[in-house]
């Protein structure tokens, strides 16, 4: 190992890091991915945006992004105090990582989901402890626990920290809500008896929440430890821009406030945003669509012999009863159709494919029809 490497914290070189799904720039590929939108964000974003280069882009942004703060108050019912502004959800994910969770402590994360958590556990130096989701997706007393849980997936562990013992305290606790990959959604009184029982923090992850049927947004008010991510990447259009939001009490956000960079937020993020999320009619006639071509992707997935779980999220996540995943993944790619296979130890592979355009999902029927 070189010099320069040596220099490294002791948790960085051993970690795997967080590998984002396939971007490729060349070639006509049909993208089903990565859950970005398969349709243009609202126009009034590139109007906005285009106001903002027009005003000049010398001077710093608005450090808290007031003006989207005050639009997302207004339409989720919360006092702009209660909102924090980050660039893209997982800036929010870091930021609340960082404030709460210290090195040699634990972090608590269901498994399988996001993989970005355990990587935030990793650069804190701290465990993250992974407890399974049972057969039907819900999670039992093991999540809640304050002890370290029983039944969990061996997470890699980088700290320095002697192995866990009940001693070991545990800071923060995340909840994908729809879950991915399984798209999965737990009903929000679980959610608020599992956060009654944490003895820490418990962060929402709500990115696929406004193509579902409810969400968690009240418990912020109702559970004193309840936080809500949100982001405008999924359901606005926006993966291209980078913005997302925090919903916490306010004691808290101005805490937050403190960990996140001095301007995480540029003003064209800022402008698009705003405008975004202040269309609430584009979004709900983009909903709308999703879910009438998640509906048909289901049902044709099915037809074709896959096992589908019924999905709240803009993506479907499914395993074939005779065709393996992985080769499934392959022959698609090979015809520039991108789904992602994912496999997780100890649970299973599979294939998320995310709710394209009516065309594009005809499209993939179409060559899967051959394959399987």
């Amino acid at each position: 190992m070189s010099k320069i490497l040596t220099a490294l914290r002791p948790e960085i070189v051993p970690m795997r890091g967080y590998t984002p799904g396939e971007q490729p720039r060349g070639g006509k590929y049909i993208k089903l991915n990565t859950n970005e939108n398969p349709y243009p964000s609202s126009p009034a974003v590139q109007r906005a945006i285009g106001m903002a280069i027009k005003d000049g882009l010398q001077k710093y942004p608005d450090p808290l992004g007031e003006a989207f703060r005050v639009r997302a108050g207004q339409i989720y019912g919360f006092d702009p105090s209660w909102i924090l502004c980050g660039n893209g959800s997982d800036d929010i994910l870091t930021i609340v990582t960082r404030a709460f969770v210290g090195q040699g402590e634990r972090l608590r994360l269901p498994y399988p989901s996001y993989i970005l958590y355990k990587t935030l556990a990793q650069l804190q130096g701290a465990e993250a402890e992974e407890v399974r989701f049972t057969d039907d997706w819900r999670l039992d007393e093991r999540f809640s626990d304050s002890r370290p849980a029983t039944g969990i997936v061996a997470a890699d562990r980088v700290s320095t920290a002697s192995a866990s013992t009940g001693a070991t305290p545990l800071k923060l606790a995340f909840l994908p809500n729809p879950n991915s990959p399984s798209g999965t959604f737990i009903p929000v009184e679980e959610v608020r008896q599992l956060a009654r029982r944490l003895p820490c923090p418990l962060l929402v992850d709500e990115a696929y929440a406004d193509f579902a049927e409810d969400n968690c947004l009240r418990l912020v008010r109702e559970e004193e430890n309840v936080l809500v991510s949100r982001t405008l990447s999924k359901s606005y259009a926006l993966a291209g821009l980078r913005f997302g939001f925090l919903v916490a009490r306010p004691e808290l956000i101005e805490q937050l406030i403190k960990v996140k960079d001095s301007y995480n937020c540029d003003a064209l993020s800022l402008a698009g945003a705003t405008a975004a999320i202040d269309d609430q009619a584009w979004l709900a006639a983009n909903r709308t669509r999703i879910l009438a071509t998640r509906a048909k992707l289901i049902a044709g997935l099915r037809d074709l012999g896959f096992d589908v779980l019924d999905s709240h999220a803009n993506f479907v996540w499914c395993t074939h009863r005779q065709q393996a995943s992985q080769k499934l993944y392959l022959r698609l790619k090979e015809q520039q159709i991108l789904v992602r296979y994912m496999d997780y130890p100890g649970w299973g592979d599979g294939l998320r494919i995310t709710v394209g355009t009516d065309e594009q999902v005809e499209a993939a029927f179409a060559l899967l029809k051959a394959m399987v």
